[in-house]
């Protein structure tokens, strides 16, 4: 279970103004890759439930969702579009989406991100960690604010592109998904530049 170790650390330092950034998303067919970026308060303690969003039901999610915001001090959301994606790459889009995010928080003074190589990227002071969400609480959180406004997104855009599964599947290559191609085709929303959609353009 995530846990506050690295942001009392930071906390006790004077770094009051800790954020956690997490991404979903990148690994989908359709729709935009979507960051969240968390500021919680220094006598902040775990709520119940807390942990990687993909590890959660969307039941559980939702209502986790609505308490994490009242907790927060502050979050802020992020994204590259499907254009943006198919251009710069999926790893330069995601990036690009959180730094969206995190200066929609500015002023911080140090930032928590799930990932690696992050250095070679302009995201300001702060510490990579790999498998974020289930060891900093910050980026937990961030993770699970971040799947459920993609997917409420994802939801909306089925209702206007039915036959993609994506009311469920959230834009992952599932055989639904894949089958919905297979049959109508690309939408706009699709990432032409991701092999299993090229072979339907």
């Amino acid at each position: 279970m995530p846990d506050l170790i690295l942001e009392n650390e930071l906390w006790a330092n004077g770094q009051l103004r800790v954020i956690g950034v997490d991404e979903v998303g990148r690994g989908c067919l359709s729709g935009p890759v979507l960051t969240a970026a968390v500021m919680l308060p220094p006598d902040t303690l775990p709520l119940a439930g807390v942990t990687d969003s993909k590890k959660l039901s969307l039941k559980q999610r939702e209502a986790i969702y609505d308490n994490i915001k009242q907790q927060a001090l502050a979050f802020a959301i992020g994204a590259a579009s499907v254009a943006e994606i198919d251009r710069i790459n999926i790893l330069n889009a995601t990036y690009l989406a959180m730094q969206r995010a995190m200066s929609r928080l500015q002023p911080w003074d140090h930032a928590l991100i799930d990932g690696r190589d992050t250095k070679k990227h302009d995201l300001g002071v702060h510490t990579a960690v790999i498998g974020g969400d289930q060891k900093s609480y910050s980026i937990a959180c961030a993770s699970i604010i971040a799947k459920v406004v993609r997917d409420r997104l994802m939801r909306h855009l089925a209702v206007k592109n039915p036959g993609y599964g994506w009311e469920t599947n959230a834009g992952y290559g599932t055989k639904a998904h894949l089958s919905g191609l297979e049959k109508l085709g690309a939408t706009r929303w699709h990432r032409r530049s991701f092999a299993p959609v090229k072979k339907f353009i």
